[in-house]
């Protein structure tokens, strides 16, 4: 009693606000009088054009400095097969249409700041004016898929046919916003919040209760505030990133700039950061508007009256507490293409897994999602394996989904597969809660707590072992 009793005297202070960056905007109306796609920009951009041609998000790979093993090499989606939409390359463009007419899927690309040309490795004309500068720049813009002259697929501005309405869209010029940033990357993995969890379309206009950085009414920070890079490189991977373009900026909260090393005025708090990250107890839940997709099983395909589609199994969920797990920076087991799997002593495929432990001085407990699939495996050489996800949405054919995908991108006609169960651990950084609703003592420190401290690697609750010591 007397322990619970010392616990809940203390309690969390408030965190320091931090200030947003200055936005800046472009009138783009005395520099062109009608825009002609990405040759408008060029005619002043082509240096900006050059640097993004090497960057990852037009590259999809980067050097993967942080991931054990990988040094010198670049990794990321295009040469990965992750456990959401496997891989890009087979399912690059192009309409998926059921025979009720409904379009299922459109391809990776929809998502890739490019006019839906694959990224070469040599920087040529063609490639910077594939490249879709208003994606990213120009609040309003939007496209759409459409067929070309040849048979082939491309992205156009949906005002293509409307000249007078594209010319004031493209004039909106301005550094990324967050609505500009979570067109993509909230809806990455298929839908809104399936992947990260805790990055939601409700973050372009939240309160502080869902987003203290976010919230547009408290600090009303952008996502460049804190992932504002240099050349189009963007610092802050997270465990699951495999490129890292920016290797010595690391995004931390703790450094001068934001809230310091000491950040509550309680010394047992701030005593706490050294070996517990901020989100440890800053996120308490994640997925807060719209439910995460945290378990996804492609060998089991079901109809959905509901989407007019045949679809994977899966399961969803909102308010999701997430897992703690020791991490100091570095990342094992990416799986790369055409590389054999390396599996957990559960037998689970590990697709990015934390480095770290309590013995080892450098790292510190980081919120994570844990996330489970069930994916194709090569039988013989032990490759995980692509799906041409939008053959098995209209067909339902999950094994010619499969060997379409691995006849596309590893060669390999007619593929002999097994099933096996993976494990994904994703940071989480966003929908940081206010201070007032952060994790209390007891949340950890106590029977039932939301602790496995056998997990990490120790006998009991070492508060609880320490006040047993002392008495």
């Amino acid at each position: 009693m007397r322990t619970k009793q010392i616990l809940l005297a203390v309690t969390v202070a408030g965190l320091l606000a931090t200030p947003a960056v200055a936005r800046k905007t472009y009138s783009h109306q005395k520099y062109f009088e009608h825009y002609e796609g990405t040759k408008t920009c060029l005619k002043c951009h082509k240096k900006q054009a050059r640097t993004f041609f090497h960057s990852q998000h037009y590259q999809w790979k980067a050097e993967a400095s942080n991931v054990v093993g990988a040094e010198g090499k670049k990794l990321g989606k295009i040469n990965q097969i992750n456990d959401y939409c496997t891989n890009p390359v087979p399912m690059w463009i192009g309409e998926y249409v059921t025979p009720e007419g409904k379009v299922v899927e459109e391809g990776c690309s929809k998502c890739h700041p490019g006019n839906g040309t694959l990224p070469g490795e040599e920087l040529t004309d063609a490639e910077m004016e594939n490249m879709d500068c208003l994606i990213c720049h120009a609040s309003g813009y939007r496209r759409g898929l459409y067929e070309t002259e040849e048979g082939g697929w491309e992205w156009k501005p949906i005002l293509w046919k409307n000249q007078v309405g594209l010319d004031s869209v493209s004039r909106r010029i301005s550094l990324p916003t967050r609505t500009m940033c979570l067109r993509c990357h909230a809806a990455s993995g298929g839908g809104a919040n399936f992947k990260r969890g805790d990055l939601e379309y409700k973050q372009t206009d939240c309160d502080t209760d869902f987003d203290v950085h976010m919230a547009s009414d408290g600090n009303d920070m952008q996502c460049i505030d804190c992932h504002a890079g240099e050349d189009h490189r963007i610092p802050g991977p997270g465990a699951d990133i495999a490129g890292n373009e920016m290797p010595d900026r690391n995004i931390k909260c703790d450094n001068d700039d934001c809230h310091g090393t000491e950040p509550h005025g309680q010394a047992i708090l701030d005593t706490h950061t050294k070996r517990v990250f901020c989100t440890a107890c800053h996120i308490p839940v994640f997925a807060k508007e719209n439910p995460t997709n945290m378990v996804r099983d492609w060998s089991k395909g079901i109809y959905s009256e509901e989407k007019g589609k045949h679809v994977y199994t899966a399961t969803f969920e909102k308010e999701v507490k997430p897992v703690l797990r020791w991490w100091n920076g570095k990342t094992s087991h990416m799986q790369e293409a055409g590389k054999p799997v390396a599996t957990n002593d559960r037998g689970e495929i590990m697709m990015a897994v934390p480095v770290g432990s309590k013995d080892d001085p450098g790292s510190r407990l980081f919120a994570f999602k844990e996330y489970h699939a069930v994916m194709p495996v090569l039988t013989e050489k032990r490759w995980l394996l692509p799906i041409r996800t939008g053959v098995f949405y209209v067909s339902g054919d999950m094994t010619d989904a499969v060997r379409q995908a691995t006849s596309e991108l590893y060669g390999l006609d007619n593929a002999e597969f097994d099933w096996m169960p993976t494990v994904h651990y994703m940071g989480l950084f966003h929908e940081v809660s206010p201070a007032s609703q952060a994790l209390g003592c007891l949340d950890c420190h106590s029977d039932g707590g939301r602790i496995d401290w056998a997990g990490l690697g120790y006998e009991g609750d070492p508060l609880l072992a320490l006040f047993q010591k002392s008495h």
